[in-house]
Protein backbone atom coordinates (compact mmCIF):
# COMPACT_ATOMS: atom_id res chain seq x y z
CA UNK A 1 0.00 0.00 0.00
CA UNK A 2 1.31 3.46 -0.68
CA UNK A 3 2.04 5.69 2.30
CA UNK A 4 -0.14 8.57 0.54
CA UNK A 5 -2.87 6.24 0.44
CA UNK A 6 -3.46 4.85 3.42
CA UNK A 7 -2.48 8.56 5.20
CA UNK A 8 -5.99 9.70 3.02
CA UNK A 9 -8.05 6.64 3.77
CA UNK A 10 -7.47 7.85 7.51
CA UNK A 11 -8.07 11.38 7.07
CA UNK A 12 -11.25 10.53 5.05
CA UNK A 13 -12.53 8.18 7.49
CA UNK A 14 -12.03 11.01 10.20
CA UNK A 15 -14.00 13.05 7.76
CA UNK A 16 -17.11 11.48 7.47
CA UNK A 17 -16.95 10.62 11.37
CA UNK A 18 -16.67 14.31 11.49
CA UNK A 19 -19.31 15.21 9.46
CA UNK A 20 -21.74 12.60 11.01
CA UNK A 21 -21.01 14.37 14.42
CA UNK A 22 -21.84 17.89 12.73
CA UNK A 23 -24.95 16.54 11.46
CA UNK A 24 -26.06 15.21 14.74
CA UNK A 25 -25.36 18.47 16.77
CA UNK A 26 -27.32 20.03 14.35
CA UNK A 27 -30.23 18.17 14.32
CA UNK A 28 -30.29 17.94 18.50
CA UNK A 29 -29.70 21.91 18.47
CA UNK A 30 -32.80 21.97 16.05
CA UNK A 31 -34.61 19.68 18.80
CA UNK A 32 -33.13 21.73 21.66
CA UNK A 33 -34.00 24.97 20.61
CA UNK A 34 -38.03 23.95 20.34
CA UNK A 35 -38.39 22.42 23.76
CA UNK A 36 -38.37 24.65 27.20
CA UNK A 37 -35.71 22.31 28.93
CA UNK A 38 -32.41 22.10 27.88
CA UNK A 39 -30.02 19.57 29.16
CA UNK A 40 -26.65 21.46 30.07
CA UNK A 41 -24.80 18.32 31.27
CA UNK A 42 -25.52 17.24 27.19
CA UNK A 43 -24.16 20.83 26.11
CA UNK A 44 -21.28 19.87 28.02
CA UNK A 45 -20.51 16.70 26.72
CA UNK A 46 -21.20 17.73 23.62
CA UNK A 47 -18.30 20.73 23.46
CA UNK A 48 -15.96 18.30 25.11
CA UNK A 49 -16.22 16.12 21.80
CA UNK A 50 -15.61 18.76 19.71
CA UNK A 51 -12.93 20.55 21.95
CA UNK A 52 -11.00 16.23 21.27
CA UNK A 53 -11.90 16.61 17.80
CA UNK A 54 -10.77 20.02 16.90
CA UNK A 55 -7.20 19.02 18.18
CA UNK A 56 -7.19 15.75 16.46
CA UNK A 57 -8.37 18.27 13.09
CA UNK A 58 -5.62 20.66 13.21
CA UNK A 59 -3.21 17.33 13.23
CA UNK A 60 -4.59 16.22 10.43
CA UNK A 61 -4.91 19.36 8.88
CA UNK A 62 -0.97 19.93 9.56
CA UNK A 63 -0.37 16.34 7.86
CA UNK A 64 -2.42 17.01 4.49
CA UNK A 65 -0.50 20.24 4.16
CA UNK A 66 2.66 19.07 4.51
CA UNK A 67 1.94 15.07 2.94
CA UNK A 68 4.41 14.72 0.12
CA UNK A 69 2.12 13.36 -2.62
CA UNK A 70 2.62 11.80 -5.96
CA UNK A 71 2.62 13.99 -9.08
CA UNK A 72 -1.28 14.13 -9.70
CA UNK A 73 -2.94 14.49 -6.38
CA UNK A 74 -1.66 17.52 -5.21
CA UNK A 75 -4.94 19.10 -5.91
CA UNK A 76 -6.80 16.16 -3.86
CA UNK A 77 -4.60 17.13 -1.14
CA UNK A 78 -5.41 20.70 -1.51
CA UNK A 79 -8.55 20.29 -1.48
CA UNK A 80 -8.91 18.30 1.37
CA UNK A 81 -6.99 20.41 3.25
CA UNK A 82 -9.97 22.95 2.40
CA UNK A 83 -12.39 21.10 3.53
CA UNK A 84 -10.52 20.75 6.68
CA UNK A 85 -10.52 23.97 7.15
CA UNK A 86 -14.12 24.29 5.68
CA UNK A 87 -15.22 21.83 9.05
CA UNK A 88 -13.61 23.57 11.38
CA UNK A 89 -15.17 26.77 10.77
CA UNK A 90 -18.56 24.82 10.54
CA UNK A 91 -17.45 23.33 14.02
CA UNK A 92 -16.39 27.30 15.14
CA UNK A 93 -20.09 28.07 14.61
CA UNK A 94 -21.78 25.25 15.98
CA UNK A 95 -19.78 26.10 19.53
CA UNK A 96 -20.87 29.71 19.30
CA UNK A 97 -24.38 28.13 18.94
CA UNK A 98 -24.15 25.89 21.89
CA UNK A 99 -22.86 28.33 24.08
CA UNK A 100 -25.65 31.11 22.75
CA UNK A 101 -28.32 28.37 23.78
CA UNK A 102 -26.26 27.50 27.25
CA UNK A 103 -26.74 31.60 28.07
CA UNK A 104 -29.93 32.09 27.37
CA UNK A 105 -32.74 31.94 30.29
CA UNK A 106 -34.78 29.43 31.18
CA UNK A 107 -37.46 31.27 31.90
CA UNK A 108 -38.27 33.68 29.38
CA UNK A 109 -37.47 34.82 25.10
CA UNK A 110 -33.83 35.72 24.71
CA UNK A 111 -33.44 39.17 23.95
CA UNK A 112 -32.22 38.46 19.66
CA UNK A 113 -35.81 36.93 19.56
CA UNK A 114 -37.70 40.12 21.48
CA UNK A 115 -35.81 42.78 19.66
CA UNK A 116 -36.37 40.72 16.35
CA UNK A 117 -40.24 40.77 17.20
CA UNK A 118 -39.67 44.27 17.98
CA UNK A 119 -37.99 45.08 14.86
CA UNK A 120 -40.67 42.79 12.92
CA UNK A 121 -43.07 45.05 14.37
CA UNK A 122 -41.71 48.21 13.45
CA UNK A 123 -40.83 47.34 10.07
CA UNK A 124 -45.06 46.32 9.28
CA UNK A 125 -45.61 49.43 10.18
CA UNK A 126 -43.31 51.87 8.40
CA UNK A 127 -43.87 49.80 5.63
CA UNK A 128 -48.01 50.74 6.39
CA UNK A 129 -47.19 54.27 6.14
CA UNK A 130 -44.98 54.04 3.07
CA UNK A 131 -48.06 51.97 1.02
CA UNK A 132 -50.37 54.38 2.52
CA UNK A 133 -48.69 57.64 1.90
CA UNK A 134 -47.95 56.66 -1.63
CA UNK A 135 -51.48 55.51 -2.60
CA UNK A 136 -52.83 58.79 -1.26
CA UNK A 137 -50.59 60.32 -3.42
CA UNK A 138 -52.37 58.52 -6.54
CA UNK A 139 -55.48 59.08 -4.92
CA UNK A 140 -55.14 63.25 -5.54
CA UNK A 141 -54.22 62.35 -9.11
CA UNK A 142 -57.03 60.20 -10.41
CA UNK A 143 -61.10 60.16 -9.66
CA UNK A 144 -63.50 57.57 -10.32
CA UNK A 145 -63.11 54.09 -10.37
CA UNK A 146 -59.57 54.58 -9.95
CA UNK A 147 -60.08 56.26 -6.75
CA UNK A 148 -62.94 52.86 -5.72
CA UNK A 149 -60.08 50.54 -6.25
CA UNK A 150 -57.42 52.51 -4.52
CA UNK A 151 -60.11 52.99 -1.65
CA UNK A 152 -59.85 49.34 -1.75
CA UNK A 153 -56.78 48.49 -1.82
CA UNK A 154 -55.96 50.42 1.46
CA UNK A 155 -59.10 48.52 3.37
CA UNK A 156 -56.88 45.48 2.07
CA UNK A 157 -53.76 46.39 3.21
CA UNK A 158 -55.23 47.95 6.77
CA UNK A 159 -56.45 44.73 7.10
CA UNK A 160 -53.25 42.39 6.43
CA UNK A 161 -51.57 44.96 8.66
CA UNK A 162 -53.67 44.53 11.41
CA UNK A 163 -53.45 40.86 10.77
CA UNK A 164 -50.00 40.62 11.00
CA UNK A 165 -49.55 42.28 14.39
CA UNK A 166 -52.44 40.82 15.81
CA UNK A 167 -49.98 37.56 15.01
CA UNK A 168 -46.85 39.26 16.41
CA UNK A 169 -49.16 39.84 19.41
CA UNK A 170 -50.32 36.75 20.07
CA UNK A 171 -46.50 35.72 19.47
CA UNK A 172 -45.64 37.84 22.38
CA UNK A 173 -47.09 36.19 24.90
CA UNK A 174 -46.82 32.88 23.80
CA UNK A 175 -45.11 29.93 26.20
CA UNK A 176 -45.49 32.12 29.13
CA UNK A 177 -43.68 35.36 27.43
CA UNK A 178 -46.17 37.33 28.64
CA UNK A 179 -45.84 35.91 32.35
CA UNK A 180 -42.18 36.75 32.28
CA UNK A 181 -42.31 40.53 30.97
CA UNK A 182 -44.90 40.75 33.85
CA UNK A 183 -42.30 39.76 36.59
CA UNK A 184 -38.80 41.05 34.83
CA UNK A 185 -40.31 44.63 34.59
CA UNK A 186 -41.80 44.53 38.25
CA UNK A 187 -38.03 42.95 39.39
CA UNK A 188 -36.28 45.84 37.49
CA UNK A 189 -38.83 49.11 38.56
CA UNK A 190 -38.37 47.68 41.92
CA UNK A 191 -34.78 47.55 41.69
CA UNK A 192 -34.78 51.13 40.80
CA UNK A 193 -37.13 52.77 42.49
CA UNK A 194 -35.06 50.67 45.61
CA UNK A 195 -31.97 52.63 44.78
CA UNK A 196 -33.86 55.97 44.65
CA UNK A 197 -35.45 55.63 47.83
CA UNK A 198 -31.97 54.76 49.11
CA UNK A 199 -30.54 57.72 47.66
CA UNK A 200 -33.06 60.44 48.79
CA UNK A 201 -33.01 58.76 52.32
CA UNK A 202 -29.24 58.86 53.84
CA UNK A 203 -28.81 58.12 57.09
CA UNK A 204 -27.57 61.50 58.30
CA UNK A 205 -28.75 64.36 55.84
CA UNK A 206 -25.57 66.72 57.42
CA UNK A 207 -23.29 65.02 55.60
CA UNK A 208 -24.53 63.70 52.66
CA UNK A 209 -23.96 65.09 49.50
CA UNK A 210 -26.82 66.73 47.16
CA UNK A 211 -27.77 68.45 44.72
CA UNK A 212 -30.18 71.26 44.73
CA UNK A 213 -33.13 71.78 42.12
CA UNK A 214 -35.54 74.42 41.73
CA UNK A 215 -38.98 73.62 40.04
CA UNK A 216 -39.60 76.99 39.06
CA UNK A 217 -38.36 76.73 35.60
CA UNK A 218 -40.60 79.57 33.18
CA UNK A 219 -43.13 77.14 31.65
CA UNK A 220 -45.98 74.67 32.27
CA UNK A 221 -45.97 72.06 34.58
CA UNK A 222 -45.07 69.02 31.72
CA UNK A 223 -42.18 71.35 31.22
CA UNK A 224 -41.43 71.98 34.86
CA UNK A 225 -41.61 68.05 35.71
CA UNK A 226 -39.24 67.32 33.10
CA UNK A 227 -37.37 69.82 34.34
CA UNK A 228 -37.08 67.82 37.80
CA UNK A 229 -36.29 64.49 36.54
CA UNK A 230 -33.29 65.84 34.67
CA UNK A 231 -32.21 67.42 37.91
CA UNK A 232 -33.08 63.81 39.45
CA UNK A 233 -31.03 61.67 36.88
CA UNK A 234 -27.78 63.64 37.40
CA UNK A 235 -28.62 63.45 41.15
CA UNK A 236 -28.67 59.54 40.57
CA UNK A 237 -25.62 59.54 38.36
CA UNK A 238 -23.30 61.58 40.57
CA UNK A 239 -24.91 60.19 43.68
CA UNK A 240 -26.21 63.25 45.70
CA UNK A 241 -29.59 63.50 47.35
CA UNK A 242 -31.85 65.52 45.18
CA UNK A 243 -33.03 68.73 47.00
CA UNK A 244 -36.53 70.15 45.55
CA UNK A 245 -36.17 73.55 46.32
CA UNK A 246 -40.68 74.01 45.17
CA UNK A 247 -41.88 76.67 48.02
CA UNK A 248 -43.74 79.71 45.44
CA UNK A 249 -44.45 77.24 42.94
CA UNK A 250 -46.12 79.35 40.26
CA UNK A 251 -48.39 76.34 40.18
CA UNK A 252 -49.10 75.94 43.86
CA UNK A 253 -47.56 78.10 46.50
CA UNK A 254 -47.08 75.22 49.16
CA UNK A 255 -44.77 73.61 47.35
CA UNK A 256 -44.74 69.65 45.52
CA UNK A 257 -45.13 68.44 48.79
CA UNK A 258 -48.66 69.65 48.66
CA UNK A 259 -49.44 67.39 45.87
CA UNK A 260 -47.32 64.85 45.60
CA UNK A 261 -45.18 62.94 47.95
CA UNK A 262 -41.90 64.58 49.24
CA UNK A 263 -38.54 63.37 47.36
CA UNK A 264 -37.26 62.59 50.60
CA UNK A 265 -38.50 61.64 54.26
CA UNK A 266 -35.29 62.51 55.75
CA UNK A 267 -33.35 64.85 53.78
CA UNK A 268 -35.21 68.60 52.47
CA UNK A 269 -32.32 70.78 54.49
CA UNK A 270 -29.94 72.12 50.81
CA UNK A 271 -27.25 73.22 53.85
CA UNK A 272 -23.76 71.81 54.19
CA UNK A 273 -20.12 72.52 54.79
CA UNK A 274 -19.48 73.84 51.46
CA UNK A 275 -21.83 75.13 48.39
CA UNK A 276 -21.21 75.55 44.63
CA UNK A 277 -22.58 75.83 41.13
CA UNK A 278 -22.31 72.93 38.76
CA UNK A 279 -18.63 73.00 37.08
CA UNK A 280 -18.68 69.48 36.49
CA UNK A 281 -18.92 65.90 38.06
CA UNK A 282 -15.19 65.77 38.79
CA UNK A 283 -14.58 69.34 39.83
CA UNK A 284 -17.23 68.78 42.63
CA UNK A 285 -16.54 66.04 43.95
CA UNK A 286 -15.29 68.24 47.35
CA UNK A 287 -18.14 70.39 47.34
CA UNK A 288 -20.65 68.76 49.51
CA UNK A 289 -24.10 70.87 47.90
CA UNK A 290 -23.97 71.57 44.25
CA UNK A 291 -26.84 73.91 42.81
CA UNK A 292 -28.16 72.81 38.87
CA UNK A 293 -28.98 75.49 36.58
CA UNK A 294 -31.56 74.33 34.07
CA UNK A 295 -30.57 72.00 31.24
CA UNK A 296 -30.25 74.87 28.05
CA UNK A 297 -27.17 76.18 30.38
CA UNK A 298 -25.85 72.72 31.74
CA UNK A 299 -21.93 73.50 31.11
CA UNK A 300 -19.90 70.72 30.83
CA UNK A 301 -22.45 67.91 30.15
CA UNK A 302 -22.70 64.67 32.27
CA UNK A 303 -23.44 61.67 30.60
CA UNK A 304 -26.49 60.78 32.25
CA UNK A 305 -28.55 62.69 30.54
CA UNK A 306 -31.33 61.38 28.25
CA UNK A 307 -31.27 59.20 26.23
CA UNK A 308 -28.72 57.17 28.15
CA UNK A 309 -29.37 53.89 30.29
CA UNK A 310 -27.30 52.49 33.21
CA UNK A 311 -24.74 49.72 32.17
CA UNK A 312 -25.78 47.66 34.74
CA UNK A 313 -29.23 47.04 33.16
CA UNK A 314 -28.68 47.75 29.76
CA UNK A 315 -28.62 44.00 28.84
CA UNK A 316 -31.76 43.36 30.57
CA UNK A 317 -33.53 46.44 29.81
CA UNK A 318 -32.70 45.91 25.84
CA UNK A 319 -34.54 42.52 26.28
CA UNK A 320 -37.28 43.90 27.96
CA UNK A 321 -38.40 47.21 26.34
CA UNK A 322 -38.64 48.38 23.09
CA UNK A 323 -37.41 52.03 24.01
CA UNK A 324 -34.87 51.67 27.34
CA UNK A 325 -34.61 55.63 27.44
CA UNK A 326 -38.14 56.06 27.91
CA UNK A 327 -38.62 53.30 30.61
CA UNK A 328 -35.36 54.57 32.62
CA UNK A 329 -36.93 58.15 32.03
CA UNK A 330 -40.27 56.82 32.79
CA UNK A 331 -39.19 55.71 36.46
CA UNK A 332 -38.17 59.06 37.69
CA UNK A 333 -41.05 60.25 36.52
CA UNK A 334 -43.12 57.64 38.70
CA UNK A 335 -40.87 58.37 41.60
CA UNK A 336 -41.68 61.96 41.73
CA UNK A 337 -45.43 61.77 41.11
CA UNK A 338 -46.35 59.68 44.00
CA UNK A 339 -49.37 61.08 45.17
CA UNK A 340 -50.85 62.53 48.06
CA UNK A 341 -54.19 61.18 49.74
CA UNK A 342 -56.45 63.93 48.43
CA UNK A 343 -54.75 63.46 45.09
CA UNK A 344 -55.73 60.01 44.56
CA UNK A 345 -58.87 60.46 46.15
CA UNK A 346 -59.61 62.61 43.65
CA UNK A 347 -58.27 60.32 40.50
CA UNK A 348 -60.27 57.49 42.19
CA UNK A 349 -63.74 60.05 42.18
CA UNK A 350 -62.87 61.49 38.44
CA UNK A 351 -62.48 58.12 37.86
CA UNK A 352 -66.34 57.02 38.74
CA UNK A 353 -67.47 60.35 37.72
CA UNK A 354 -66.33 60.32 34.03
CA UNK A 355 -67.19 56.56 33.24
CA UNK A 356 -63.42 55.96 32.13
CA UNK A 357 -63.16 52.24 32.33
CA UNK A 358 -61.48 50.08 29.18
CA UNK A 359 -60.90 49.62 25.98
CA UNK A 360 -60.64 53.12 25.65
CA UNK A 361 -57.89 54.91 23.28
CA UNK A 362 -56.85 58.74 24.65
CA UNK A 363 -56.20 61.79 22.15
CA UNK A 364 -54.50 64.82 23.02
CA UNK A 365 -55.08 68.21 21.23
CA UNK A 366 -53.08 70.86 21.92
CA UNK A 367 -54.01 74.04 20.62
CA UNK A 368 -53.90 77.73 22.35
CA UNK A 369 -50.19 78.41 22.77
CA UNK A 370 -48.78 75.79 20.32
CA UNK A 371 -50.48 76.20 16.92
CA UNK A 372 -48.23 78.21 14.99
CA UNK A 373 -44.84 78.10 17.13
CA UNK A 374 -43.94 74.72 18.25
CA UNK A 375 -46.54 72.80 16.56
CA UNK A 376 -48.79 72.81 12.99
CA UNK A 377 -52.88 72.81 13.34
CA UNK A 378 -54.01 68.77 12.90
CA UNK A 379 -57.82 68.97 12.38
CA UNK A 380 -59.90 66.43 14.71
CA UNK A 381 -60.30 63.83 11.38
CA UNK A 382 -56.39 63.22 11.58
CA UNK A 383 -56.45 61.92 15.32
CA UNK A 384 -59.73 60.00 14.63
CA UNK A 385 -58.15 57.92 11.42
CA UNK A 386 -55.32 56.54 13.91
CA UNK A 387 -58.29 56.24 16.90
CA UNK A 388 -60.29 54.03 14.34
CA UNK A 389 -56.87 52.13 12.92
CA UNK A 390 -56.23 51.20 16.45
CA UNK A 391 -59.93 49.77 17.56
CA UNK A 392 -59.97 47.52 14.57
CA UNK A 393 -56.81 46.22 16.10
CA UNK A 394 -58.37 45.98 19.34
CA UNK A 395 -61.12 44.48 18.56
CA UNK A 396 -58.92 41.23 17.11
CA UNK A 397 -57.49 40.97 20.90
CA UNK A 398 -60.22 42.06 23.13
CA UNK A 399 -63.98 42.62 23.20
CA UNK A 400 -64.91 45.90 22.51
CA UNK A 401 -68.22 46.79 23.42
CA UNK A 402 -68.18 50.29 22.70
CA UNK A 403 -65.18 52.74 20.94
CA UNK A 404 -64.60 55.35 24.08
CA UNK A 405 -61.85 58.05 23.46
CA UNK A 406 -60.39 59.92 26.29
CA UNK A 407 -60.71 63.83 24.71
CA UNK A 408 -57.84 65.93 26.69
CA UNK A 409 -57.49 69.49 24.93
CA UNK A 410 -57.00 72.93 25.72
CA UNK A 411 -59.94 74.04 23.39
CA UNK A 412 -62.95 74.28 24.91
CA UNK A 413 -65.17 73.58 21.73
CA UNK A 414 -63.34 70.81 20.25
CA UNK A 415 -65.65 67.90 22.84
CA UNK A 416 -68.80 68.89 20.91
CA UNK A 417 -66.74 69.28 17.31
CA UNK A 418 -65.84 65.83 17.91
CA UNK A 419 -69.46 64.44 19.06
CA UNK A 420 -71.29 65.63 16.09
CA UNK A 421 -68.35 64.17 13.92
CA UNK A 422 -68.04 60.96 15.28
CA UNK A 423 -71.53 59.77 16.33
CA UNK A 424 -70.81 56.53 17.16
CA UNK A 425 -67.47 56.85 19.78
CA UNK A 426 -68.48 57.32 23.24
CA UNK A 427 -66.14 61.11 24.23
CA UNK A 428 -65.32 61.10 27.53
CA UNK A 429 -63.78 64.65 28.71
CA UNK A 430 -64.00 67.12 31.39
CA UNK A 431 -64.39 70.79 29.65
CA UNK A 432 -63.95 72.27 32.74
CA UNK A 433 -59.95 71.16 32.55
CA UNK A 434 -59.96 72.38 28.91
CA UNK A 435 -60.93 75.85 29.92
CA UNK A 436 -58.03 75.41 33.30
CA UNK A 437 -55.68 74.92 30.84
CA UNK A 438 -56.13 78.02 28.67
CA UNK A 439 -53.53 80.50 28.96
CA UNK A 440 -55.79 83.16 31.13
CA UNK A 441 -56.25 80.49 33.98
CA UNK A 442 -53.08 77.82 33.43
CA UNK A 443 -51.01 78.82 36.28
CA UNK A 444 -53.29 77.80 38.87
CA UNK A 445 -54.03 75.05 41.34
CA UNK A 446 -56.89 74.01 39.54
CA UNK A 447 -55.18 73.94 36.30
CA UNK A 448 -52.61 72.23 37.83
CA UNK A 449 -55.46 69.45 38.79
CA UNK A 450 -56.66 69.31 35.18
CA UNK A 451 -53.69 68.61 33.97
CA UNK A 452 -52.38 66.43 36.21
CA UNK A 453 -56.06 64.39 35.60
CA UNK A 454 -55.67 64.83 31.92
CA UNK A 455 -52.55 63.11 31.57
CA UNK A 456 -53.42 60.89 34.49
CA UNK A 457 -56.12 59.30 32.40
CA UNK A 458 -54.23 59.49 29.08
CA UNK A 459 -51.58 57.38 30.19
CA UNK A 460 -54.39 54.84 31.19
CA UNK A 461 -55.53 54.22 27.87
CA UNK A 462 -54.64 51.78 26.14
CA UNK A 463 -53.21 53.61 23.16
CA UNK A 464 -52.29 56.67 22.92
CA UNK A 465 -52.92 59.34 19.57
CA UNK A 466 -51.23 63.17 20.14
CA UNK A 467 -48.27 65.12 18.99
CA UNK A 468 -45.49 64.59 20.86
CA UNK A 469 -44.50 68.52 20.64
CA UNK A 470 -46.54 68.84 23.66
CA UNK A 471 -44.49 67.89 27.19
CA UNK A 472 -48.24 66.64 28.27
CA UNK A 473 -48.25 63.96 25.95
CA UNK A 474 -45.01 62.72 26.77
CA UNK A 475 -45.42 62.88 30.08
CA UNK A 476 -48.09 60.37 29.54
CA UNK A 477 -46.21 58.16 27.56
CA UNK A 478 -43.76 57.92 30.20
CA UNK A 479 -46.21 56.86 32.48
CA UNK A 480 -47.84 54.61 30.38
CA UNK A 481 -44.18 52.40 30.51
CA UNK A 482 -44.49 52.09 34.24
CA UNK A 483 -48.18 50.27 33.96
CA UNK A 484 -47.03 48.03 31.23
CA UNK A 485 -43.83 45.65 30.65
CA UNK A 486 -43.35 47.13 27.27
CA UNK A 487 -45.75 49.93 25.85
CA UNK A 488 -43.32 51.65 23.83
CA UNK A 489 -45.50 50.77 20.96
CA UNK A 490 -48.74 52.12 22.52
CA UNK A 491 -48.72 55.30 20.29
CA UNK A 492 -49.10 57.73 17.62
CA UNK A 493 -47.65 61.26 17.06
CA UNK A 494 -48.99 63.43 14.22
CA UNK A 495 -45.40 65.47 14.57
CA UNK A 496 -42.10 64.54 16.92
CA UNK A 497 -40.77 61.42 17.90
CA UNK A 498 -40.40 61.06 21.66
CA UNK A 499 -37.83 63.40 22.64
CA UNK A 500 -36.40 64.60 26.17
CA UNK A 501 -35.71 68.45 26.13
CA UNK A 502 -31.97 68.83 26.49
CA UNK A 503 -31.10 65.36 25.83
CA UNK A 504 -28.11 64.42 24.36
CA UNK A 505 -28.00 63.34 20.53
CA UNK A 506 -30.18 60.85 19.67
CA UNK A 507 -28.40 58.56 17.32
CA UNK A 508 -29.46 55.10 15.15
CA UNK A 509 -27.49 53.02 13.38
CA UNK A 510 -27.37 51.94 9.67
CA UNK A 511 -28.42 48.38 9.56
CA UNK A 512 -29.02 47.94 5.56
CA UNK A 513 -27.32 49.96 2.56
CA UNK A 514 -29.48 52.99 0.67
CA UNK A 515 -28.45 54.61 -2.16
CA UNK A 516 -31.04 57.66 -2.87
CA UNK A 517 -33.53 57.73 -5.23
CA UNK A 518 -34.34 61.45 -4.98
CA UNK A 519 -31.99 64.26 -4.31
CA UNK A 520 -34.08 64.58 -1.30
CA UNK A 521 -32.49 61.24 0.36
CA UNK A 522 -28.99 60.15 1.17
CA UNK A 523 -26.83 57.01 1.34
CA UNK A 524 -26.45 54.96 3.73
CA UNK A 525 -23.98 52.33 4.50
CA UNK A 526 -24.39 49.70 7.09
CA UNK A 527 -22.82 50.77 10.58
CA UNK A 528 -23.02 54.23 9.49
CA UNK A 529 -24.05 56.69 12.39
CA UNK A 530 -27.14 58.52 11.48
CA UNK A 531 -28.41 61.62 13.57
CA UNK A 532 -32.21 61.90 13.93
CA UNK A 533 -34.19 65.09 12.97
CA UNK A 534 -37.49 63.20 12.87
CA UNK A 535 -39.75 60.68 11.63
CA UNK A 536 -42.28 61.81 8.80
CA UNK A 537 -44.28 59.07 9.55
CA UNK A 538 -44.46 57.97 5.79
CA UNK A 539 -42.03 54.69 5.97
CA UNK A 540 -38.39 58.23 5.64
CA UNK A 541 -37.12 59.71 8.55
CA UNK A 542 -34.71 62.53 8.40
CA UNK A 543 -31.34 62.85 9.73
CA UNK A 544 -27.80 63.39 9.30
CA UNK A 545 -25.69 61.09 8.39
CA UNK A 546 -22.42 61.58 10.58
CA UNK A 547 -19.76 60.31 8.09
CA UNK A 548 -20.65 61.93 5.05
CA UNK A 549 -22.50 64.88 6.93
CA UNK A 550 -25.37 64.77 4.25
CA UNK A 551 -28.67 65.32 6.06
CA UNK A 552 -31.80 63.74 4.21
CA UNK A 553 -34.32 61.44 4.07
CA UNK A 554 -34.06 57.60 4.47
CA UNK A 555 -35.70 54.88 4.75
CA UNK A 556 -36.85 53.96 8.12
CA UNK A 557 -36.93 50.50 8.32
CA UNK A 558 -32.85 49.92 7.50
CA UNK A 559 -32.03 51.63 10.61
CA UNK A 560 -32.15 50.55 14.72
CA UNK A 561 -31.62 53.03 17.47
CA UNK A 562 -28.16 53.22 18.49
CA UNK A 563 -28.65 53.09 22.43
CA UNK A 564 -26.08 54.87 24.63
CA UNK A 565 -25.02 52.99 27.48
CA UNK A 566 -23.36 55.07 30.51
CA UNK A 567 -21.66 53.49 33.99
CA UNK A 568 -23.78 54.73 36.25
CA UNK A 569 -23.68 53.77 39.89
CA UNK A 570 -25.25 50.82 40.61
CA UNK A 571 -25.68 50.86 44.64
CA UNK A 572 -25.06 47.42 46.27
CA UNK A 573 -26.17 48.68 49.38
CA UNK A 574 -29.48 49.40 48.04
CA UNK A 575 -29.63 46.48 46.29
CA UNK A 576 -28.61 44.50 49.66
CA UNK A 577 -31.79 45.37 51.07
CA UNK A 578 -33.92 44.87 48.37
CA UNK A 579 -32.50 40.55 48.50
CA UNK A 580 -33.60 40.82 52.07
CA UNK A 581 -37.07 42.14 51.76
Amino acid sequence: MRPWTGSWRWITLVLLAWGTLLFYIGGHLVRDSESPERSSRELSKILAKLERLKQQNEDLRRMAETLRLPEGQADVGAGAAGRLRSLEEQLVRAKEQINSYRSLPADGPGRNQEELRRKTENGVRELWYFVRSEVKKLGHVETGELQKHIDILLQDLGHQQRSIMTDLYHLSQADGAGDWREKEAKDLTDLVQNRITYLQNPQDCSKAHKLVCNINKGCGYGCQLHHVVYCFMIAYGTQRTLILESQNWRYATGGWETVFMPVSETCTDRTGASTGHWSGEANDRDVQVIELPIVDSLHPRPPYLPLAIPEDLAERLQRLHGDPSVWWVSQFVKYLIRPQAWLEKEMRETTTKLGFRHPIIGVHVRRTDKVGTEAAFHPIEEYMLHVEDQFQSLARRMHVDKKRVYLATDDPSLLQEAKSKYPDYEFISDNSISWSAGLHNRYTENSLRGVILDIHFLSQTNFLVCTFSSQVCRVAYEIMQTLHPDASSYFHSLDDIYYFGGQNAHNQIAIYPHQPRTNDEIPLEPGDVIGVAGNHWDGYSKGINRKSGRTGLYPSYKVKEKIEIVKYPTYPEADKLLSKQ
